[in-house]
Parts: C-alpha cells; structure tokens; sequence
C-alpha cells in the first residue's frame, strides 16, 4: 500500500484507468450475450443519483463530510440493480420496462439534488464527464477494492453466469439456482459502473462497457476471443484516451469514448475486407 502513496495524481488516474479498461469489457460480454447492454445506462444514472445524494448530505450534515461520495454512488447502483431485478420480475411480460424505470428515476432524482447542493460546476463536470487528474489516493482505494469484489465474483461463476446467459431454461434444468445468479450478476453490473464514474464520467460509463465488445465481436470467432479482444480495445481506449485528454486538457471520459469508437470503426473495416477478400477468391 506504500507504493500507491507514492503515486503522482496522473500515475493514479492511469492505474484506476487500467483497472477499469481491464473489467469493463469483462462484463460487457455477459451484457451482450444477454441483449441488456441498456442496464448499465439506467444503473449510471441511478448511481448519479447517489453521487449527488452524498455531495448533498456532505453539505448538510458536516460531520459526515469526510465520507467519500463514491461509495453513496455504489449504494445507490446497487439498490438500482436490486429494483431492476424486481421490475423485470413483476412485469414478466415487458422486462425491458424496467430500464426507463430506473433511468427516469435516476434522472429525476439528480436533477433535484443538483439544484440543492451548492457545489461548483467542475465538480460535477467531473462526475459527468470523468478526469484522471481527480483521482484520489481515497478513489484509488476504492476502485481497487471493488474492482477485486468484481473479478472475484466472475472468476468464481464464471460456468454458471455463461450458462445462464446463453441458456437460462437448459440453467434451470442443470439445478443452477438462476434467480440468485441474475441478483449477483445485477450487483456486478452496479459495483463495475460505480467503480468506473471518477475516470470515465457517470454519462458515459456505459459506452465503456459495450464499446470495447462491440468492436471485439466484429473480429472474434469464439466468446473467449470476445473477452480477450474486449479486454485489449477497452485498455487500448482507456490508454489513448487519458493520453489525449491530458495532453490537450479535455474530458477524459468524451476522449476515451472517442478512441472507442474509432477503434470499433477499424474492426468494422478488418471485418468487412476479411469479407471482401473472402469473395473475391470464392468468385476466382
């Protein structure tokens, strides 16, 4: 823990950085196997409704001014992703209801709580949008310890989250307790979107998760390939992002969406000439 006292503030954004370009992309894939890519919008707008809970209360209430808004944020994402599920259970025919729930909500909550706090611009401009140059050795602490809970919860269902992704009736008939893996996996989502809103920004936090595969599945040939792609766009946009954003003093979060993008445009070209060549030889 003494070398990460010792981190510059810049050192620190690109180490929480890392972090994050290596998990999101992780559970981007589950995200994309189940067509539910959209949670994550919902759950970073409900998250944004914790952040600007605990900026609120801080100014309110001065003896809990040393408590980090982060970890408000992670309450609420999780409380968000706990409400999902139970939407999607009690509208059994119109699941996808629950996301605009959710995200409305989010919305509404933060519009309010903003107007309340007394808070500068750039301190929201920051949650919004992301800055590395924000990140705390508190933050650090934090994306560490929750990116930790994140990957040991993959790692330790993996089997089980693929199998209900790709299958969940076959999961049901293989005694996979599928209702309690659809909660733990709601909680992942909310822990990775919380853990990422300081770098990437609360707004664009979801393009973090569905960018990087998204580009991946042009070019994979199998689920591992996904993530391992995944895996290397997400790095590679977090990298080029903090790199841009720093050197011309933009938004961290806008920059590394900007590099995922453009890197989803060159799979989608490699793709369609690896078509293109396919053809041509077909037709000689």
């Amino acid at each position: 823990m003494e070398i990460l006292h010792q981190l510059t503030f810049l050192e620190r954004g690109i180490f929480a950085g890392l972090i994050i370009g290596f998990i999101c992309p992780l559970v981007g894939a589950f995200l994309l196997v189940r067509r539910v890519t959209i949670i994550s919008e919902a759950l970073s707008h409900i998250t944004l409704t914790g952040i600007t809970a605990g900026v609120f209360i801080s100014q309110t209430a001065t003896w809990l001014a040393f408590v980090n808004p982060l970890y408000s944020g992670l309450f609420f994402s999780l409380l968000g992703s706990i409400l999902i599920e139970k939407l999607r259970q009690i509208y059994k025919g119109f699941q996808e209801l629950a996301v605009p729930i959710i995200l409305s909500t989010g919305i509404g909550l933060s519009a309010i709580l903003i107007s309340l706090a007394s808070s500068s611009y750039m301190e929201w401009y920051t949650y919004l949008f992301g800055s590395i140059v924000t990140v705390s050795l508190s933050d650090l602490y934090f994306i560490i310890g929750t990116g930790i809970v994140a990957c040991f919860i993959l790692f330790a269902f993996y089997k089980e989250l693929l199998s209900i992704s790709f299958d969940q009736e076959f999961a049901k008939t293989s005694g996979i307790k599928v209702k309690r893996l659809n909660f733990l996996f709601s909680l992942l989502i909310a822990i990775v979107i919380s853990m990422s809103m300081k770098v990437v920004g609360i707004l664009l936090v979801g393009a973090m998760v569905t960018l990087p595969v998204a580009a991946s599945i042009q070019l994979a040939k199998s689920f591992r390939q996904v993530i391992i792609l995944g895996i290397l766009f997400g790095e590679a946009a977090i990298i080029g992002g903090i790199f841009f954003s720093y050197q011309f003093n933009i938004a961290t979060g806008g920059m590394i969406v900007v590099i995922g993008i453009f890197l989803l445009f060159i799979a989608t070209i490699i793709k369609q000439m690896k078509k293109t060549k396919i053809f041509t030889v077909y037709e000689r």
